[in-house]
């Protein structure tokens, strides 16, 4: 797929913290189904060595690149580093994917093709034509109940707001602001979306298939889920809040 002329250069971030045997796999299918967008790899200090395989394909491939942390900070930190490199280098559509093959790289085009006509576009999985494989029932309940949350608490108007597979116009990060977003897990996503459509930003949710991990394990825990509510809850109750305050 040729990129859309209008989107000018693309930059997909994929963060990693023990992913060594996803990544090459991952990154050479990015390379194949969008042959002209460039790769960064943000590792937060792999033990298992991913930083290591990182280096050595960005020697090979000068279109990837990678950032190297010095430890791990969470997915949203790791995330605002990479739109940093990115910007500061021009780039001007920021594109974030999972390591671990979840997100697949041949939907890449669809994503791109919708941010022709929008600000920040979501691979979702709960929208009509979006899926998910491999999934035990009880993983997909708590997808969808936070999503419902999240849309009831805040009343936005998407069904995947914690989709982590997005592509973002650099004016859209450049409008919503990155220094004061402190949300390090997936609640990072919501974070994200949530500050693009109080913009007045056109955000636009494509169907994806999201596919199940078959090699490491999943960065998801209780504290990542905590941390979900509470901000969600937070928000909300904040939004509502200032409704009642206003003048009527």
């Amino acid at each position: 797929m040729e990129i859309p002329a209008e989107l000018g250069r693309v930059l997909v971030i994929v963060p990693t913290y023990n992913e060594r045997d996803n990544i090459e796999r991952l990154v050479g299918r990015v390379r194949e189904a969008v042959p002209s967008v460039d790769v960064l790899v943000v590792d937060d200090n792999s033990p298992d060595g991913t930083g290591k395989v990182a280096d050595a394909m960005a020697a090979a491939d000068e279109q990837i690149n990678v950032l190297h942390r010095t430890a791990k900070n969470g997915l949203g930190a790791a995330y605002i580093a990479g739109f940093r490199w990115a910007l500061d280098r021009g780039y001007d559509v920021m594109v974030e994917m999972d390591a671990d093959g979840s997100h697949q790289p041949e939907e890449l085009p669809r994503l791109l093709d919708a941010l022709t006509d929008a600000d920040l576009v979501i691979g979702a999985r709960w929208v009509p034509g979006g899926r998910v494989r491999n999934w035990p029932l009880r993983r997909e309940v708590l997808s969808r109940g936070a999503n419902t949350y999240a849309r009831l608490m805040l009343g936005v108007p998407l069904h995947d707001s914690t989709g982590g597979y997005r592509a973002f116009r650099a004016a859209t990060l450049e409008k919503i602001g990155l220094d004061d977003v402190d949300s390090r897990g997936y609640v990072f996503q919501i974070d994200l979306a949530l500050r693009a459509l109080r913009e007045g930003l056109r955000v636009v949710e494509v169907p994806i298939t999201f596919v199940e991990r078959t090699h490491g394990a999943s960065k998801m825990n209780r504290d990542i889920m905590v941390e979900a509510m509470w901000r969600i809850t937070q928000w909300g109750a904040r939004e509502r809040l200032g409704k009642l305050r206003r003048p009527r």
